[in-house]
């Protein structure tokens, strides 16, 4: 084992837009390069804004050797083990602002996440087309009835413009110093934990494993990526990333549709990113 050539090393990438292609695939290349590096030592994960409940296709398909992040980095879980190792929820003082954002932008979808379930407290075109790809119902949802503690929530729109304004509303909101929002999408921006993110999960991970950080590689292309790249011993933007993630990055790779993840792989391999 010691001889592995990538012993230690920690790839983490995020999914959509990633190291998934336009059509939200895994090409060849990509999954050839992941088995590669995972042969030689090396440890392979992903941490995405997504929900553990919609992940079974793609934990087959990628295989990860450690446990995997979803919403956001606030959850990490051991897919070995079929068990959270982290979860951060929301507080409940979160409701208010939903209720306010209800009020305020009754066009916006309004998606509550929870540790088993996905629940709606205002639909759009958006989430309705979200349900309609990753074959899940709707189901009608708030803080109180959800059942259980609250993760993080997503705001829906086709209008960015839109949701810019969500983001100011929310937080001006009295209860604003509890939360954080971050844009995962154009049409997308989630309610966090306060200071709960990808980089903090990708520390988390690391401690998990005892890797030191300075042996971490993190991959994304959109804002919410932004943590886990500058927190990453070496940060990565794909080529089709947002001007805020190609700046925090140390270096940009190609796009997500030329196998970015099997390009830093095989970059790694040849010594042309070191850590």
């Amino acid at each position: 084992m010691s001889n592995k050539k990538f012993k230690n090393l920690l790839i983490c990438t995020d999914l959509d837009g990633t190291l998934l292609n336009e059509d939200r695939e895994v090409s060849k290349e990509n999954v050839a390069a992941i088995e590669y590096f995972k042969s030689e030592g090396g440890f392979f994960t992903f941490i995405t804004g997504r929900q553990k409940v919609i992940m079974t296709e793609l934990y087959d398909t990628l295989k990860p050797n450690v446990p995997y992040g979803c919403f956001n980095g606030a959850g990490l879980f051991d897919g070995e083990k079929n068990e959270f190792i982290r979860l951060v929820t929301l507080p409940d003082s979160a409701a208010e602002i939903l209720d306010y954002v209800a009020e305020q932008f009754p066009q916006v979808g309004i998606q509550l996440n929870t540790k088993n379930g996905i629940y709606y407290q205002q639909d759009c075109i958006v989430t309705e087309a979200f349900r309609e790809r990753t074959n899940t119902q709707y189901q009608y949802g708030t803080f109180k009835t959800a059942g259980e503690p609250v993760v993080k929530v997503i705001f829906a729109s086709e209008d960015g413009a839109c949701l810019d304004r969500v983001s100011e509303a929310v937080m001006k909101h009295p209860k604003a110093a509890e939360v954080d929002i971050i844009r995962s999408e154009y049409i997308f921006s989630d309610l966090m934990p306060k200071n709960v993110n990808k980089g903090d999960g990708l520390q988390a991970l690391a401690e998990y494993l005892k890797i030191d950080m300075r042996n971490t590689l993190a991959i994304g292309d959109y804002d919410n990526d932004v943590p886990m790249i500058k927190r990453a011993g070496v940060g990565v933007a794909v080529a089709n990333a947002t001007k805020s993630a190609k700046a925090a990055a140390d270096l940009i790779t190609v796009s997500n549709k030329e196998h970015a993840i099997a390009k830093v792989i095989d970059d790694i391999d040849k010594g042309r990113i070191r850590f």
